[in-house]
């Protein structure tokens, strides 16, 4: 069997809460349920077809992590939303999803382009939005952990990825977090957030077998330590 490709953009720059525990729950995951992975590092300047990749990662990083990855992602643009329109799973936590974005503008008012796969648009403001977060989703209830200054406000056809049940999301006033378009996700939920969100991991599984393979069966795995970890996480304060 061919195996799985997850292509891991910029993770020496985008990497700032262990958003690379995500990989690792994926790869172990799929290698669970006996599916080879193969993981491809994406740095900057590195010749790569995304289209290739089953799935793509992108982590958070700082102000800064992101004005070094940004010409980058905007010279892979087109690839990238080639890739996302065939279907490719994509998962972006924070500064990534911020540039799947229209773009951010940062405290000093400098544009950073985004390449548009979500209709939304990020700008920096002296508000921390940080603390446990708790949303409901198509895929069940997420916890995780958000601290980003920078507010996301989607367009009115952009679909959210939940509703916030506990903590900020995209933006101080709205209540929705995250988004999604097609077979991509992006979140602020840091942590890594799929460790205690084992429903979504499967999902974002599923979706990149059925594009590979066609109808695929996940086999049940025991996440009773997982659904306990995210019933902690629940209770606790921002």
């Amino acid at each position: 069997m061919k195996p799985i490709i997850i292509a891991h953009l910029y993770p020496e720059e985008m990497n700032i809460y262990g958003d690379r525990g995500n990989v690792i729950v994926l790869t172990q995951r799929l290698c669970w349920r006996g599916f080879p992975v193969k993981v491809d590092a994406v740095r900057i300047g590195d010749k790569y077809d995304l289209r290739s990749a089953d799935i793509i990662f992108g982590g958070g990083g700082q102000d800064r992590g992101q004005s070094l990855v940004a010409e980058d992602l905007v010279a892979r643009g087109d690839n990238f939303c080639q890739a996302a329109d065939d279907g490719v799973v994509v998962l972006a936590i924070c500064g990534t999803y911020q540039l799947l974005g229209h773009g951010f503008t940062t405290a000093d008012n400098q544009e950073i382009p985004g390449i548009s796969i979500f209709k939304a648009h990020t700008a920096a403001s002296d508000k921390r939005l940080i603390g446990n977060v708790v949303i409901d989703t198509p895929f069940g209830r997420l916890v995780g952990f958000e601290n980003h200054s920078g507010q996301t406000v989607l367009e009115a056809s952009q679909n959210s990825l939940g509703e916030v049940i506990k903590g900020y999301g995209n933006n101080a006033t709205d209540k929705r977090e995250g988004a999604m378009a097609n077979n991509a996700i992006g979140t602020y939920l840091h942590g890594p957030f799929l460790p205690k969100n084992p429903g979504l991991a499967d999902e974002i599984i599923r979706r990149a077998l059925v594009r590979k393979l066609g109808k695929v069966e996940l086999e049940p795995l025991d996440d009773s330590l997982e659904a306990t970890a995210a019933k902690i996480a629940q209770t606790r304060p921002r």
